[in-house]
């Protein structure tokens, strides 16, 4: 069972990107990762693995759209604690001023 050459680009190509997209994604997840232990933007490169990891696969795209509900919960919880920070030292300050 011969198969013709252009069947055979086409599958050699579609799985080279395929492996290619796989050691990459996960290259930058695990880095992501190592970045939550060591410093590093891991915010960031975390979900930017999960968007390499989407482009082939669908499991990915879940764990990037969870990824991304995290990242506003926690952006949102920062802004609102910042603003709790901010009112504690501007009523220390007045407070400072009173005695």
């Amino acid at each position: 069972m011969s198969h013709k050459p252009s069947e055979v680009i086409r599958f050699i190509g579609r799985n080279a990107k395929r492996v290619a997209v796989t050691i990459v994604g996960g290259v930058v997840v695990l880095a992501g990762v190592a970045m939550l232990v060591f410093p590093g933007p891991a915010v960031v490169v975390i979900p930017l693995g999960f968007a390499i990891l989407a482009t082939e696969y669908a499991w990915a795209a879940v764990a990037l759209k969870k990824s991304k509900k995290f990242a506003a919960t926690a952006g949102k919880k920062t802004k609102s604690g910042a603003t709790l920070l901010k009112r504690k030292v501007k009523g220390s300050k007045d407070q400072k001023r009173v005695q």
